[in-house]
């Protein structure tokens, strides 16, 4: 059995929108910023640009689909990185730190470790017309 479930559809529908909207709404809520303000607006800013990617992605919710899946997913892995660096560059303390670091490991096993190839189009192409028939 693969541990890589997470395929196109199931990132689209379950993880882009929601994910944003927590990441907007998580620091109000959580009180996040007693290491500062970027602590708190990082997410927020981070999450209205993934809205913006979301919404511009090749696939299933995506509204205007000019950016490629592979593209959004290395955007994510790199939102993943910066996660994980921001409480050393900011100095960020306590939950401050421990969220974005949570959220890294999130990011990056959803869009590395657990995230499902996907299929060549050529490879879909044969399948259907052999299916088809």
């Amino acid at each position: 059995m693969s541990f890589r479930f997470i395929t196109k559809s199931i990132h689209a529908y379950l993880i882009d929108y929601p994910v944003a909207i927590v990441l907007i709404g998580a620091p109000f809520a959580l009180k996040l910023g007693q290491s500062g303000p970027v602590a708190m607006w990082l997410s927020v800013v981070v999450g209205v640009a993934a809205l913006l990617l979301a919404a511009l992605t090749d696939h299933p919710t995506g509204l205007v689909r000019i950016i490629p899946y592979w593209l959004h997913l290395w955007v994510d892995r790199a939102v993943g990185v910066v996660f994980i660096i921001a409480p050393f560059a900011f100095k960020f303390v306590g939950l401050d730190a421990w969220y974005y670091w949570v959220l890294a490991a999130a990011v990056l096993l959803t869009t590395s470790v657990l995230n499902a190839p996907e299929k060549p189009v050529e490879a879909r192409s044969r399948l259907d017309t052999r299916t088809a028939g």
